[in-house]
């Protein structure tokens, strides 16, 4: 059985053969369909109604989204960690400052849903 993809010349250069028309599209129809399977596989998402009350439908995203929000805190607060431990191996005053106002920022932005549920009530 012949080797249809590579032939080797006699100058030991490799030279990929020629693809037909029909083979060409062939393939590149199975190419956009395994994107397309890809795309829709990896984007779908089973949502689950809530019985029927809505404040819980709002609770629920209420929660989701204080939950991104101490993501992107508890980062700010890492990153102000790293900021500070750098200027003091560096001895610099700037970044020190700026390192502790980061870490102040990441603390109240990873307490945000705390703190609104202390000022309000």
């Amino acid at each position: 059985m012949k080797d249809l993809s590579i032939k080797k010349k006699n100058d030991g250069k490799t030279v990929k053969l020629p693809m037909t028309g029909r083979v060409k599209k062939g393939f590149m129809l199975w190419c956009a369909l395994v994107i397309t399977m890809t795309v829709l596989m990896g984007t779908t998402m089973t949502a689950f109604a809530a019985g029927g009350d809505p404040l819980t439908v709002v609770n629920n995203l209420s929660d989701f989204m204080f939950g991104l929000i101490r993501a992107v805190g508890l980062i700010l607060l890492g990153f102000g960690i790293v900021q500070v431990g750098l200027s003091l191996k560096s001895h610099d005053p700037s970044q020190r400052a700026n390192g502790f106002l980061t870490v102040a920022g990441g603390i109240i932005i990873t307490f945000a849903k705390e703190i609104l549920t202390l000022i309000t009530g």
